[in-house]
């Protein structure tokens, strides 16, 4: 088995708790137990997969996870404090997949682990196809993203909700169905601000003036729509 899962997780019950669990699923499993060594075991081992604890000395989680955005779309699922709503949305906007919060049950974080692997190959079995608009190209089977042929690093989240958009051009999404995209099992009053941050990411990556847009348009009281494609 070459699929590596790092766990990061100072506490070292809970790491050896998780690691056994994964372990009965197949998994190889590597633990950093502060954010340094996770971002060095993250780039030496190349995992599949990386569940993040928030609070961990020498980097917290928040960092760790906006370093490893900037380099990588490895799934990520955050371990949060129970009630901390601050925690999970500021992980969501970060980049991360999914969260769980503590206490857990080992076998819903596998689940959950499982789950964001099987959506991930689902995708990249798809038929090959590539959305276009002008110098913006999305590939679905490579899950890559060109913009005049320069690549542009997306997170999950962002080259989910770009797809969805790109897919129906000119079609107008509330912000409720764009959080039905991307979080399908989580309350929209939980991270209801997620999907403008998003979109605010997005038009940072592939907008020549985000502030006047020529992709992404806000459509004022309703949501965001892609730019339809003008006649030739």
């Amino acid at each position: 088995m070459t699929e590596k899962i790092l766990i990061v997780e100072d506490d070292k019950k809970t790491a050896s708790l998780i690691r056994l669990y994964l372990e009965r699923e197949g998994f190889q499993v590597v633990i950093a137990y502060d954010g340094q060594q996770a971002l060095e075991l993250a780039e030496r081992d190349q995992p599949i997969f990386v569940i993040l604890d928030l609070m961990l000395p020498r980097l917290d989680g928040w960092e760790v996870c906006r370093r490893l955005r900037k380099v990588s779309d490895v799934p990520i699922l955050m371990l949060t404090a129970r009630g901390e709503e601050i925690d999970r949305v500021s992980g969501l906007t970060l980049g991360a997949d999914d969260y769980v919060v503590k206490p857990f049950s080992p076998r819903e974080l596998v689940a959950r682990v499982k789950a964001v692997l099987r959506r991930g190959r689902l995708e990249v079995g798809k038929e090959s196809k590539i959305l276009s608009c002008e110098d913006l190209n999305l590939d679905l089977e490579k899950h890559k993203l060109t913009l005049g042929g320069r690549p542009i690093l997306l997170t999950p989240h962002e080259f989910n909700l770009l797809k969805t958009l790109m897919a129906a051009p000119g079609t107008v999404f509330t912000r409720d169905e764009l959080l039905a995209h991307l979080y399908p099992r989580h309350e929209a009053t939980v991270i209801g601000r997620v999907v403008d941050v998003h979109i605010g990411r997005l038009r940072q990556k592939i907008e020549g003036d985000p502030s006047n847009p020529r992709y992404i348009l806000t459509v004022r009281g309703i949501g965001y729509q892609f730019a339809e494609a003008e006649p030739s």
